[in-house]
């Protein structure tokens, strides 16, 4: 006991410490150079962003089986106080503070020095908007991987997992694409484009999820008897909120209310539209019904291409990135299922798959027409961005796939990865927090014992 009271008190000390560090370290702010506007813009956006979580959490919810509807839930909500607060302590440090080309520094650590004064990244706005901004992308990233995993992992393992994960892979390539001078990036780096996120969180949060179904194993009932979704509107509704979302998530990577924040947000929405579309006439053709499940992730996948090009390229590509994502993701399903790896809601067929489509379509259609911060691709005569998109992908492949496994092969190794005894069969909302979505268990009514 003494022990644990001497470590808390230590931390409480460290931690204060670097808090004191940051208020005094603040110098005068130049509120000349802060833009009402932006500001206003980008902590709308931030907030818009936030949502995306919560939206992910029912559009996950709805596919699993009823008695794991909380855990599925709670997977994206404990993300949202996990990183939350290592964000502010290191993570935000490590992933734009000054550094080297494959990490950030350590001099920004508990917001040491970030204030409201404007920043390198985003000139009109107050750098703690900028970072809490990206911190909200921090967020939803590893809460993606949560599908892969659903309905057999132990809730400490995975918040252990998203803590780790967060700190060795997100900040890496979080630092490698945006931060400066990152070994990705357009400045000092080798000049991707990745407007607001293919590689850093779609491939990402794709790669891991793909490994971490693998190294997790198969649920016990796969792939014999699979249940289908036993709460399609709560995908639609999750769904919605994504797509509402993602206008925070494209527009605000713009960093602004300027011309380029309007470009990504009608390239979102076109985008988003191509991929329900293309959905539903595949799933017309070939299975004879369009489907609302197949709505909500047409929509989703038609997201995800877009993601990278959004501010890059012009609306009619946009139609073009939402339909062939939306196609390929389409396919990618079907093939997962004959390789066997039972990755629970298909989060490497939508977000590694579509990320990786963006991307290679993001080194074909972006054009500086549209945003001359940005490069031309190869349909614009710059045969070698393409290469350069490729290059991105393979390594972001190669950090998180690499990195995911040695994680949770450690977790395995100390705590275990999967939940304990008969959980999967009794559900993990009863197993591992003793309560349940739909009172199906315990009634609708609770005992009250007499004092």
């Amino acid at each position: 006991m003494l022990k644990k009271i001497v470590l808390v008190g230590a931390i409480v000390i460290l931690f204060g410490g670097l808090f004191i560090d940051s208020a005094v370290a603040q110098t005068p702010v130049n509120f000349t150079a802060i833009n009402q506007g932006d500001t206003a813009f980008m902590l709308f956006s931030t907030a818009l962003v936030l949502l995306m979580t919560p939206g992910l959490a029912f559009f996950y919810g709805g596919f699993v089986r009823s008695r794991n509807v909380l855990n599925t839930l709670m997977m994206s909500f404990v993300v949202m106080g996990i990183v939350g607060v290592t964000w502010v302590l290191w993570g935000y440090s490590l992933a734009f503070a000054p550094g080297n080309p494959l990490i950030g520094g350590l001099q920004w650590l508990g917001l040491n020095g970030v204030g409201v004064r404007p920043s390198e990244y985003a000139p009109t706005i107050p750098h703690q908007a900028f970072m809490v901004f990206q911190g909200m992308f921090a967020i939803i990233t590893p809460a993606l991987i949560s599908g892969a995993i659903a309905e057999r992992m132990s809730f400490t393992a995975y918040s252990l997992f998203v803590l780790l994960w967060s700190t060795f892979i997100y900040t890496p390539l979080a630092h490698m694409v945006w931060g400066t001078g990152g070994f990705l990036g357009l400045t000092g780096g080798i000049g991707a484009l990745d407007f607001a996120g293919g590689t850093v969180i779609h491939i990402s949060s794709g790669v891991s999820a793909l490994v971490a179904a693998y190294v997790l194993g198969p649920r016990k009932n796969y792939p014999h008897h699979l249940n289908p979704p036993h709460n399609v509107p709560l995908i639609l509704l999750g769904g919605g909120l994504l797509w509402f979302g993602w206008f925070g998530f494209n527009g605000g990577s713009a960093l602004g209310a300027n011309g380029v924040a309007a470009i990504a947000f009608v390239t979102t929405n076109t985008s988003a539209a191509a991929g329900v579309l293309t959905w539903l006439i595949v799933e017309k053709v070939l299975r004879g019904k369009p489907t609302a499940v197949g709505a909500a992730t047409g929509g989703v996948a038609g997201l995800v291409g877009i993601t990278p090009a959004a501010g890059f390229v012009t609306p009619i590509a946009a139609i073009l990135i939402g339909s062939i994502t939306a196609f390929v993701c389409f396919y990618a399903i079907s093939y997962k299922h004959k390789v066997q790896i039972d990755d629970a809601l298909d989060t490497y067929p939508i977000h590694g798959v579509g990320g990786t489509v963006g991307a290679i379509l993001t080194g074909i259609f972006a054009t500086t027409a549209v945003n001359s911060a940005g490069k031309n691709g190869l349909l614009y005569g710059n045969f070698g961005e393409l290469f350069v998109e490729l290059a991105a992908i393979i390594i972001a492949y190669a950090i998180a796939g690499l990195g995911t496994f040695l994680i949770l092969k450690a977790i395995d190794a100390t705590i275990g990865l999967r939940a304990k005894g008969n959980a999967e069969v009794q559900g993990l909302d009863i197993c591992e927090h003793g309560e349940e979505g739909y009172n199906q268990e315990f009634g609708d009514g609770i005992t009250v014992m007499d004092e």
